[in-house]
């Protein structure tokens, strides 16, 4: 899509052509595309139904409200902060004292609509035309013009001086997919820290997979899961950024695991020590994977009172349940070596027809295990394809009743 099939789309009839579509089916498009094409000009009605899927898929991230007043291009939609993710941000931003942002590679504006819906203004760069005219629109559209302005220009000539806080999302994708290497983004890792730390406040925003020794000095890394899934982590600059997340100078990178919806954090100025490690116990915690990313599993055991059932494996094991929102837990009813047979004969004998199969230092595939094992019956089980004190072993056990 071009800028210009992009402008006739907010057109009047652009418009309306494009609500028409809200409940197309995409498998009948050539069907409709031909019928469309008898009233509207054919470039029209191209642009209205690849955005007419974008604003369906949209739906997931922004919630139908939203996704489908707004515009989008393949990959903005792709990369587009969830809405939950850039509320609870824009959030954290306003009860730091921020008022007006810069955002950098603002994309279709995402982040700035959550900030203006703060009543933060905001100004949104991003250099790439047809993006920035998307921006542009959606603030439009969503009735936030009045704080958002998005300009098309490349983000290292702007001026941020002016504004309290800088935030900074670097393409993490070029023409062969996903970029790994922080200092391959566009701007590079480099470039984003020293805008962002060089404003009162500042954030960048990276792959959830960056490693620990790649966290700038000085900043606060934060890891965000929603509804148990890792989407994002920011990296924080500024003494009141800092000061929230209690650093202490030598003290190692700050880090936080944030999960939403809530929000709930857990933080720690610094490394802990590693947890204990023991037998396995009654129950079995699964980290949410914020936590196992950030690296505050031991804080985690240690609110449990549990232990590792292995110094390298990221699952929990306690004699008690206790309530927490970090962790899933599951009560355990065998520890046993790993082996295929041992766990046909067992599921056969029990039952078991639904089987949900979690692993975290197996080889084993789910799917593959599945296929072996053919569970058949009533009973539902959960197996956990793991290592115990450095033997490979399987845990079988259910969801731990709510305390």
């Amino acid at each position: 899509m071009t800028p210009e099939d992009f402008a006739a789309l907010l057109t009047p009839e652009g418009r309306t052509l494009l609500d028409s579509l809200r409940d197309y089916d995409p498998g009948k498009e050539l069907a409709v595309a031909t019928r469309l094409r008898r009233d509207h000009p054919a470039p029209l009605v191209s642009a209205a139904l690849g955005q007419a899927r974008l604003r369906q898929r949209a739906v997931a991230k922004f919630g139908a409200e939203d996704a489908f007043r707004m515009y989008f291009t393949p990959g903005g939609a792709e990369m587009a902060t969830r809405a939950s993710v850039a509320a609870y941000r824009a959030g954290r931003l306003a009860a730091l004292g921020v008022r007006s942002v810069a955002d950098l590679c603002c994309g279709i504006g995402g982040d700035a609509l959550a900030l203006a819906r703060r009543g933060i203004r905001v100004l949104a760069v991003d250099r790439d035309p047809l993006t920035a005219a998307v921006a542009r629109a959606n603030a439009a559209a969503l009735g936030l013009a009045d704080l958002v302005e998005v300009r098309e220009e490349d983000v290292a000539a702007v001026d941020t001086s002016g504004y309290d806080a800088v935030f900074v999302d670097p393409a993490r994708r070029g023409g062969r997919g996903r970029v790994f290497d922080p200092e391959a983004y566009s701007p590079p890792l480099s470039w984003a820290a020293r805008a962002a730390a060089a404003a009162p406040c500042g954030a960048v925003k990276i792959a959830p997979g960056i490693p620990h020794e790649a966290v700038p000095a000085g900043a606060e890394a934060e890891w965000i899961s929603d509804h148990g899934d890792v989407k994002e982590a920011v990296l924080w600059f500024g003494t009141a950024a800092e000061g929230a997340a209690g650093a202490a100078p030598g003290a190692g990178p700050a880090v936080r695991a944030t999960l939403l919806p809530g929000p709930r954090s857990l933080h720690a100025a610094g490394p802990l020590p590693p947890p204990p490690v023991g037998p396995v116990g009654r129950y079995l915690y699964e980290p949410d994977g914020a936590v196992i990313r950030s690296h505050l599993v031991a804080e985690v055991a240690g609110r449990l009172g549990g232990r590792l059932i292995d110094p390298t494996i990221a699952y929990v094991t306690a004699d008690e349940l206790r309530a927490t929102p970090y962790a899933t837990a599951y009560e355990i009813t065998d520890v046993l070596p790993f082996g295929l047979k041992t766990l046909k004969a067992l599921l056969r004998e029990r039952g078991v027809g639904t089987l949900t199969v979690k692993k975290r230092g197996s080889a084993i595939e789910p799917e593959e295990l599945r296929r072996k094992v053919k569970p058949q019956g009533p009973s539902a089980a959960t197996v956990f394809l793991t290592r115990v004190a450095g033997a490979p072993s399987m845990l079988i056990g259910a969801p731990a009743a709510a305390v």
